[in-house]
């Protein structure tokens, strides 16, 4: 990430950054018109940098303090704004978030900022969030909310089913373009768990990111043994290096130990330990090191690949669906076609999961006569 200045006049460690610009529209190309896909917030937005482009609009009103790696800002205080006087017109329907459960704000860490080309492409992440117009972060999880309509006022109860009768209950779309972001490759060797496991979680990442750090050895384990392990999840790594060349270094570093099957000991080995970002930590000598720490058994091979046109395609590779799908911060993930941003406590990783293992279960349709579910199976 880039150095980072203090800005006396602007927010405090604690809170997070708010855009230049609330009035601008956010385009998407294409976006799946239902609620199926839950909104997330993004954590700050990056602010402009002397070779960059401005930063997308992102309408957000900080829910609360969240802990983010802050980008600089040049802005002046200009003292209070005045507000606008508004202009009387006809009233408009208040806007609902359907079935929400809020959790924990975004633990994420700030990008160096995408080229425009990139900001124009899909932002799912960004445009769920401005829907919801809050940095609180919130999965389409079922609630109290579950009976509002869409223009936020309490439906009518609907008359009880007849006796012995069972009403047929409709599946929820998904989002079928966020779901084919899942490779499913059985030579992946940077995923972990069953190629045709019902949920694919997809996590975007950096090595200097100590969020998804905290993600790592914090949370993950925990997913494995629950779901990866039980044949119901399947967890796709994607490098998404922000922080400059070392977060490039090692994310290319992880791709080459993967190449002789070591991707995951690396992993481990990488956030073994905290690391001060951009300081060495991920020179040359030391991911060349961290690979024999991993058990890597080429040393000759791992340089070779390190440096390797397949490593950085690889790389760049991820980069480019990242930005296409609309990531702007770390560790940022979709379960199935439900985006995840930031170190969230496991209970919502758990609760997203389970979201998306019913939703797959409603779309494959009734279990045949006899057979035995995955829940039974697992006895979750």
């Amino acid at each position: 990430m880039p150095s980072q200045t203090p800005d006396p006049t602007g927010p405090s460690p604690e809170s997070t950054d708010t855009p230049t610009d609330p009035t601008a529209p956010v385009t998407q190309d294409k976006t799946d018109s239902t609620d199926r896909t839950a909104p997330v917030t993004s954590a700050d937005t990056p602010a402009d940098t002397p070779d960059g482009p401005p930063a997308p609009p992102a309408p957000l009103t900080p829910a609360g303090p969240a802990p983010t790696d802050k980008a600089p800002t040049d802005k002046a205080d200009s003292g209070p704004a005045t507000p606008e006087r508004a202009t009387p017109g006809p009233a408009t329907p208040a806007q609902t978030t359907p079935d929400t459960v809020s959790v924990t704000a975004p633990r994420s860490s700030l990008p160096v900022p995408p080229d425009a080309t990139r900001r124009r492409k899909v932002a799912a992440f960004l445009v769920l969030a401005l829907g919801l117009g809050t940095a609180a972060f919130a999965l389409s999880l079922g609630g109290e909310e579950s009976d509002r309509d869409r223009t936020g006022a309490r439906s009518a109860p609907s008359a009880p089913a007849a006796a012995g009768s069972v009403e047929p209950v409709e599946p929820e779309p998904r989002n079928t373009e966020l779901l084919g972001l899942a490779r499913r490759d059985a030579d992946d060797r940077l995923a972990i768990g069953r190629v045709d496991a019902p949920v694919v979680m997809i996590e975007y990442s950096d090595f200097q990111c100590p969020f998804c750090r905290e993600f790592a050895r914090g949370t993950e384990p925990g997913l494995i043994s629950r779901y990866v392990d039980k044949g119901l999840l399947r967890i796709e790594w994607r490098n998404f290096p922000l922080f400059g060349e070392e977060s490039e270094r090692a994310a290319r570093a992880a791709w080459a130990a993967g190449q002789q099957g070591r991707f995951w000991e690396f992993h481990d080995t990488a956030f073994g330990e905290e690391r001060p970002r951009n300081q060495g930590a991920y020179a040359r000598d030391k991911v060349i090191a961290m690979a024999k720490d991993a058990g890597v058994p080429d040393a000759a091979r791992f340089a070779r690949d390190l440096d390797s046109p397949g490593a950085k395609r690889a790389v760049e590779r991820d980069k480019e669906e990242g930005y296409a799908l609309g990531v702007s911060s770390t560790p940022a993930f979709l379960v199935n076609d439900i985006p995840v941003l930031g170190a969230q406590p496991a209970e919502s990783f758990d609760q997203a999961v389970e979201k998306a293992l019913d939703a797959a279960r409603a779309a494959a349709g009734p279990t045949p006569s006899g057979a035995t579910t995955e829940r039974e199976a697992t006895g979750r």
